[in-house]
């Protein structure tokens, strides 16, 4: 009887810990550009979770946004999406999931994609313009408090693959800004910010344009960036 009782009580401990834990889902479709790194990123993301008690769930099928699947969920990230990935079908649901309270977060090329979409614009802050060619910057920490920079130094120089913005939205919150004077090739002046977040209500939305190369999801500064970026999504 003891044994029973101590095993039912494992049982609950159990269930409430797998629904306490964070679903979060990962998308990487491109109808464009397709980065090398996906792939390395993906394993990235699925190996924080491992390590922060969130649960990672990888696709490349646009047809899995439905609103049934998707209320599953707590963060959607789209990982380097690219190109128009979405019919109406699958951008009415994911923005119904957005409305509802769902979270979303951008690394890299997801500013590559969905120009004719003005909602997605809004939502991710701003869209990709082009780049010059991979060389070393330096970032400069605008914010030190946020979840996503407070580890980072105030200037932080290293090589990734430099995104210029256009339509940048009014209401982000910018964090990371690169410094133009320590590269060629930047065209969106003093106030260039290469991450940043918003909220909706309810929502949270996070975008890093960093993570172009590989070897950038070795780099502890940038797995901790990331990171930070989901567990401020995540509301933790």
């Amino acid at each position: 009887m003891i044994m029973k009782s101590f095993l039912i009580v494992l049982l609950i401990i159990f269930t409430n810990f797998n629904q306490n834990t964070n679903k979060v889902l990962v998308f990487s479709k491109t109808e464009g550009y397709r980065h090398e790194s996906i792939e390395t990123g993906v394993q990235t993301l699925i190996e924080l979770g491992r390590e922060n008690s969130f649960e990672v769930t990888h696709t490349e099928n646009a047809e899995f946004f439905t609103d049934n699947n998707l209320k599953a969920y707590d963060l959607v990230i789209f990982l380097s999406t690219s190109g128009d990935f979405f019919n109406a079908n699958q951008e009415q649901a994911f923005e119904k999931y957005i409305k509802n309270g769902g979270n979303f977060m951008g690394i890299h090329g997801a500013s590559a994609g969905e120009y004719d979409w003005a909602w997605y614009g809004k939502l991710l802050g701003g869209f990709f313009l082009d780049h010059p060619e991979k060389c070393n910057a330096t970032i400069k920490r605008v914010n030190d408090t946020h979840q996503s920079t407070k580890h980072l130094p105030e200037k932080w120089t290293r090589y990734d693959e430099w995104y210029n913005y256009k339509s940048i939205s009014p209401n982000i919150k910018v964090l990371l800004t690169l410094d133009e004077t320590t590269y060629k090739g930047g065209k969106n002046g003093e106030n260039h910010p290469i991450a940043w977040c918003q909220e909706f209500n309810d929502t949270r939305s996070f975008y890093t344009g960093l993570g172009h190369t590989i070897e950038s999801y070795s780099e502890p500064e940038f797995r901790e960036h990331i990171l930070g970026g989901i567990l401020y999504c995540l509301k933790r």
